[in-house]
């Protein structure tokens, strides 16, 4: 598999949090394609009409307008084609049932960013070389 041909699907609804992690893609140069959804309607809406190519990864907030992270992690885990989407949460709560919720719906790992705070290129090194030696569904 081509590793740069990987597209992540970034669902934050804060701006500067998403400028921050695109800095932080190219301050490591990681020049996989990043899409980025406002909340996990948009990000449905992308995934569902076919806009996100596979193979892709997806880097989700909770605490979203108009349908939260949980909620987005609902809907694709129920839809026969998405059911499958390596999802890893990067959010502020801290809360466990959050992050029960989380993983009850099979997600791949669960940030906090405030714990991840300037050690982002770290999280994002790990993610890399996640991609790059995982098998992800096509």
């Amino acid at each position: 598999m081509n590793h740069e041909a990987l597209t992540i699907l970034m669902v934050e609804d804060d701006d500067v949090d998403a400028q921050g992690m695109q800095r932080s893609f190219q301050k490591r140069r990681i020049v996989n394609t990043i899409v980025r959804a406002h909340d996990g309607l948009e990000a449905l809406t992308l995934l569902k009409s076919g806009g996100i190519p596979h193979p892709y990864i997806i880097l989700l907030d909770l605490q979203m307008p108009r349908m939260n992270g949980i909620e987005f992690l609902a809907e694709i885990r129920k839809d026969d084609v998405l059911q499958s989407s390596v999802v890893f949460v990067l959010t502020t709560s801290q809360a466990e049932e959050d992050i029960t919720a989380a993983f009850k719906k099979q997600i791949a790992g669960y940030f906090v960013k405030d714990d991840v705070g300037s050690n982002f290129c770290e999280m994002l090194d790990m993610l890399e070389g996640y991609w790059r030696i995982a098998y992800l569904p096509q």
